[in-house]
């Protein structure tokens, strides 16, 4: 998929309107439309980036980032700040959306 058609690009640059839930220089917080939990977030990086395996070395502060606004944002879980990081790479890994993103979920199960 090219970056015209990314959806997340599209979320970024403002061309899809979306409540964010937390906002960074490098970072976006979206809560998933779709949540297999509770409390179920996207972290996604501004950078366009495919998948794990896309990443390079000069990726690594991004990706520190990434880690550290799941823990911030596991502070706001009911779960007491128990929860799950997930990242599917790949599309046999499960990744539907092929801009590399975060899933940070708490332990409770969505009633969906």
């Amino acid at each position: 998929m090219s970056i015209q058609n990314c959806i997340f690009c599209k979320i970024i640059s403002k061309e899809i309107p979306v409540q964010f839930v937390k906002e960074t220089d490098e970072l976006i917080v979206l809560k998933d439309l779709y949540p297999k939990a509770l409390s179920h977030y996207l972290i996604i990086p501004k950078k366009h980036v495919q998948d794990i395996q896309s990443l390079d070395v000069l990726d690594k502060s991004l990706v520190a980032e990434m880690v550290l606004m799941a823990k911030e944002l596991a502070q706001d879980l009911e779960d007491n700040g128990d929860f799950r990081l997930q990242v599917n790479s790949g599309k046999d890994a499960g990744q539907e959306v092929f801009h590399l993103h975060f899933h940070v979920l708490s332990n409770k199960k969505s009633k969906k």
